[in-house]
């Protein structure tokens, strides 16, 4: 129960981190393109991290073809899910991100059963349908922003193929954490990354490192909480949940980036608190509760059962 607990405590972390990203986006979009916005701080991340993976790696006795199947998660899961995700962000409205990023755990649940055959059970169904009320109640404003008009429709499109990506990689590293530290999986993550990022950055947006010494202090504040938070410290703790826990249980736990988008909207852009949204949080943490201590509970009792059986 304690590493449950543990696990579940990094995830309110992960997502307290992520719910800073669409904000930061818009910090950044006046003076850094997109692939930029998702290679500089990643680069960045990858040099703080090099020397731990490597050593973890050289420990293991791993080979080089070990680490083959990095390239194809970063491939089709990151890839997307982070350049997307700021192009898409960059042709639409925050707002609309928010929005669309509700699909992420029904499109991990997807992934999660095709590839782990994952399901789902009463307990987590109670916990879902909790939950979207809650994030309904949080949204109420985005939603009344929401457009789906074709001004707005590509970017949409972006950041649904961006989630898909997500929930993608989700549930493709779950698959392969065991063998793995957090250090490695995210190292050679990124190390993908940088190598298709690069040629876009240099062909696209070389223009942005001229630029660097005239860089505001928004996009300055922009890009370091991206580095350090979202592309480094975020991605370790969730790695390290992702280790103990179900790959749906942590996504439904990505709710909780409505949750803490409350006090995000209120001290970042200045918004007002309804009590509509504040009632959405706390369903949305009250689902949270169902899933971590009702469900673990049942899926221990399971587990007990399959083991005085055998």
């Amino acid at each position: 129960m304690r590493n449950t607990v543990v696990s579940w405590l990094l995830l309110f972390a992960c997502n307290l981190m992520w719910s800073l990203q669409f904000t930061c986006i818009k910090l950044t979009q006046d003076q850094v393109g997109p692939y930029f916005t998702v290679w500089a701080p990643m680069l960045l991340a990858t040099l703080f991290l090099a020397p731990f993976a490597m050593n973890d790696f050289s420990r293991g006795g791993k080979k080089f073809k070990d680490v083959i199947i990095f390239g194809q998660l970063a491939l089709l899961g990151v890839f997307p899910a982070q350049v997307l995700m700021t192009w898409g962000t960059q042709y639409s409205f925050a707002s609309n991100a928010a929005i669309i990023t509700l699909a992420l755990p029904v499109v991990t649940a997807v992934f999660a059963f095709l590839l782990l055959k994952e399901k789902m059970n009463k307990v987590r169904w109670v916990s879902f349908t909790i939950a979207i009320i809650g994030v309904i109640l949080c949204s109420t404003s985005d939603l009344k922003q929401f457009n789906f008009g074709s001004k707005y429709a590509i970017g949409n499109l972006l950041i649904f193929l961006a989630i898909v990506g997500n929930a993608y990689y989700n549930t493709g590293i779950k698959k392969i954490a065991s063998r793995y530290s957090e250090m490695e999986l995210l190292f050679f993550t990124y190390v993908v990354m940088i190598i298709l990022l690069t040629p876009l950055v240099i062909y696209y947006e070389r223009d942005v490192f001229g630029h660097i010494p005239v860089f505001t202090k928004q996009t300055w504040i922009g890009m370091a909480l991206l580095t350090f938070f979202h592309n480094f410290l975020s991605m370790l703790l969730f790695f390290k949940a992702l280790k103990v826990l179900d790959a749906l249980q942590v996504a439904l736990s990505n709710y909780l980036i409505a949750f803490f988008g409350l006090p995000v909207a209120a001290i970042w852009l200045g918004e007002k608190l309804n009590s509509l949204a504040v009632a959405g949080g706390i369903l949305v943490l009250i689902s949270t509760l169902i899933i971590t201590i009702v469900d673990y509970r049942i899926s221990h009792k399971t587990e007990t059962k399959i083991a005085v059986n055998n």
